[in-house]
């Protein structure tokens, strides 16, 4: 029996357990891959938007060559973290269920049942992608993450989407050898695109490099094509597809969160007090950006490493 059981090793989760540890209570982190796994699952090459400070727990330097980090210096620096306070941590186990029972909680997991006095939900929203739902979605070639560029190299490769993940994608394939084609589904790319990103993505489209269709939906998915329609013209277009990349976001699984009872709107938004961030089920909480459902530009590492500490201290008060 924990004081506290936290489910998710990313940055928020880790900062719940450091508050968790300075606050003498005990606990223990549930994650289904390895530290920071959704991290350890982005593309290569990223680079961060944030600089290193607003990434950093507990005060600790994060410090990197360049002024934003990249995703390995992200993941040496979150290990070296839980290395530092020595957080206990339950890797590679998949937590199942949340089961309320009278004042305490039965977590069960892929690896036995844990049980604790409260529990803290801080899963993100990096495993679910949003879908096209389309035929075709679900053909080998098609993949709702993008790793790296060197597969692709002389492939014809179609983008989806208009977002940060889309974008860099396309040019680092287009950079990299790849045939690369842009669609999206509003007349413009996404005015959150990274603003010393645009100018190239912009250069690139003008100068033909890469060939953007705005204002299109895809239709259709087959083994060498994507068909396309314009939303102006109603006309449908085959797009010669190697390899397709539907990147047009991602959504928190709000299964577990159902599950153990916690009321989720439409828009996938749990039921939380704004300012202890408990739900409608007394003693289990979410925290970072599990909480933000389809809008997932809302919350991100930097404001959601903040939950942990009014967290812990509703959680203390009550204990």
């Amino acid at each position: 029996m924990y004081d506290i059981v936290i489910i998710g090793a990313g940055p928020t989760g880790l900062a719940c357990a450091i508050e968790a540890q300075k606050a003498g209570l005990s606990y223990i982190v549930i994650e289904k891959g390895g530290i920071t796994d959704a991290i350890r699952r982005f593309p290569t090459n990223m680079t961060f938007f944030s600089t290193p400070e607003l990434l950093s727990l507990d005060g600790l330097p994060f410090t990197t060559v360049n002024v934003r980090p990249t995703r390995s210096e992200a993941l040496q620096y979150y290990r070296g973290v839980v290395g530092y306070h020595r957080l206990n941590l339950l890797l590679h186990t998949e937590a199942k269920a949340v089961q309320k029972q009278g004042d305490v909680f039965l977590c069960i997991t892929s690896r036995g049942n844990y049980g604790a006095r409260r529990v803290v939900v801080a899963t993100g929203y990096f495993d679910a992608t949003n879908l096209l739902n389309v035929e075709g979605e679900t053909l080998p070639h098609v993949a709702h993450y993008y790793d790296e560029p060197y597969k692709y190299a002389l492939s014809d490769v179609v983008i989806i989407g208009g977002r940060n993940s889309a974008v860099e994608a396309a040019l680092e394939l287009w950079r990299h050898g790849a045939r690369v084609h842009l669609v999206h589904r509003t007349a413009e790319l996404s005015k959150v695109v990274k603003y010393w990103v645009r100018p190239d993505i912009d250069n690139r489209i003008k100068n033909g490099e890469i060939a953007a269709h705005f204002d299109s939906v895809v239709s259709r998915i087959t083994t060498d094509a994507v068909h396309i329609r314009s939303n102006v013209t109603g006309a449908e277009t085959a797009l010669k597809a190697d390899f397709v990349f539907p990147l047009i976001g991602y959504r928190p699984d709000e299964a577990l969160l159902r599950g153990a009872g916690v009321n989720v709107a439409d828009n996938l938004i749990p039921e939380f007090h704004p300012e202890t961030f408990e739900t409608n089920v007394s003693g289990l909480y979410v925290a970072g950006s599990v909480m933000c459902g389809c809008q997932t530009w809302s919350i991100f590492i930097e404001n959601g490493r903040a939950h942990a500490k009014p967290i812990v201290e509703h959680i203390v008060a009550g204990l």
